[in-house]
């Protein structure tokens, strides 16, 4: 945080030192886990589930926080400590201000499905020519946006930030902090519906971004969801996928053997040969979305094909790995009823016998059973051969799938059946919500 002093951000969020603090104190970044902290870096004391950080205040001073920001005064305090009513808005507050401060593009990224394949996409297009900065992991939520905020300095010529909610006046409060000039939103799906009912609740909450951006400011959406498709804004509007009315399209797509992607970008200003190297038909749209982004910022046709030919998957969100006997998909980071057809459609384009393993999609709300329910058929119907499921809701899947499902009561069960089920040149999708750990099941696999 250039520039930012103990007392600036003290005057910001209304709060009170307590402790010494000299004139020339400055705030380097914003952490939550002390363990993280480095010389210079404000920590902030959340009260958890778990522990509460203001126990960990002693160590924060111990490792070099220049200071920290608190709810209550520690028994000693060994540097300076601000004291506001809550944490959380006092964070807030400081951070607001220092974007206020910064003069550069910043393209936030939301959706219900693929914002960190699209933050990384659009980091490797505009790191081709600029100096970029991205939110790290999936620090995207109200915690994560302020402490990715806090890391631009004075080098940095733009900056990439994925932007989370599960629920309305979320995006509000991460969009009055980023204050956005370029938004990107990949999805308008079935996620977080416990707390935002149905897509248009989706679609609203998502949306709330746009109020917070500059007139001048450029919109990327997924031109084929049939949500933002409509979309209605006073902010120049790309719109990009394969249907009728997008602005930036996609032609000659071909999935090659090694399970990587080729394909034409055409816009009204020219063609752009791509090169994909990694598996799923969503990184068709994050491609061209990045391009989008790309062509806003300057970029050239040479500099957007380099970065979309570097990108690199992220952990577990549809890395492909071959072995011997199977080529595995392992998508076992998220799930949603979106991300989940995605990924079964991107499995359709593989030739040979597939094979999905699915579990339970969480916080999907009332109809959960029928969400489940739908997507076995749906697997069927795009040609899987097999539809294996565990987790109470995969009972559904399995159900849907009919004859080609098959559902497991545990785990431990399904492992030890894979040897017998899976056969040579097999190609297997493993996919759920995070909280399944079927990535346990993507590490069995590997073993045959």
């Amino acid at each position: 945080m250039e520039k930012m002093s103990v007392k600036r951000a003290a005057q910001l969020c209304g709060g009170r030192i307590i402790g010494k603090c000299t004139e020339d104190a400055q705030i380097a970044r914003v952490i939550i886990d002390s363990r993280a902290v480095e010389p210079g870096d404000m920590f902030v004391a959340y009260r958890g589930e778990r522990a509460d950080g203001h126990d960990y205040i002693p160590a924060a001073f111990a490792k070099g926080a220049a200071c920290c920001l608190a709810e209550r005064a520690p028994e000693t305090a060994q540097g300076p400590v601000i004291l506001a009513d809550d944490v959380q808005r006092a964070l807030e507050s400081i951070v607001s201000a220092y974007r206020e401060s910064l003069n550069l593009p910043v393209v936030g990224i939301t959706g219900s499905v693929g914002k960190t394949t699209a933050k990384e996409m659009v980091w490797w297009v505009l790191s081709q020519k600029l100096n970029v900065l991205k939110t790290e992991g999936n620090l995207n939520n109200q915690i994560g946006v302020p402490m990715t905020l806090s890391r631009i300095r004075p080098e940095h010529q733009a900056a990439v930030v994925e932007m989370g909610i599960s629920g309305f006046g979320e995006m509000s409060e991460l969009a009055r902090m980023a204050r956005p000039t370029i938004a990107l939103f990949t999805v308008i799906g079935h996620a977080h519906l416990e707390f935002l009912h149905n897509l248009e609740g989706v679609f609203r909450a998502k949306t709330e971004m746009l109020k917070f951006m500059p007139e001048d400011g450029v919109v990327i959406v997924n031109g084929d969801d049939p949500w933002l498709s409509k979309i209605k804004c006073r902010q120049r509007l790309i719109r990009c996928g394969l249907g009728e009315g997008c602005d930036i399209k996609a032609e000659n797509i071909r999935a090659l053997a090694d399970g990587t992607t080729d394909f034409d970008i055409v816009y009204g200003g020219g063609r752009i040969p791509i090169h994909i190297p990694a598996h799923g038909r969503h990184l068709i749209y994050a491609a061209m979305e990045a391009a989008a982004a790309g062509m806003t910022l300057g970029l050239s046709q040479e500099e957007i094909a380099r970065g979309i030919a570097a990108y690199k998957v992220m952990g577990r969100r549809g890395a492909v790995w071959t072995g011997e006997r199977l080529t595995l998909v392992d998508d076992s980071y998220n799930a949603n009823p979106d991300s989940m057809r995605c990924a079964i459609d991107s499995m359709a384009d593989i030739p040979g016998r597939r094979i999905c393993i699915l579990g339970d999609m969480l916080e999907m709300g009332p109809e959960a059973g029928q969400m489940h329910f739908r997507l076995g058929r749906y697997a069927v119907e795009k040609g899987m051969d097999q539809v294996l499921c565990c987790g109470e809701l995969g009972r559904e899947i399995a159900l849907g799938a009919g004859e080609k499902g098959r559902w497991f009561s545990s785990m431990e069960d399904l492992a030890g059946e894979l040897p017998e089920l899976i056969k040579q040149g097999d190609t297997v999708l493993v996919k759920a919500s995070r909280g399944m750990h079927l990535e346990e099941i993507a590490e069995q696999l590997k073993k045959l």
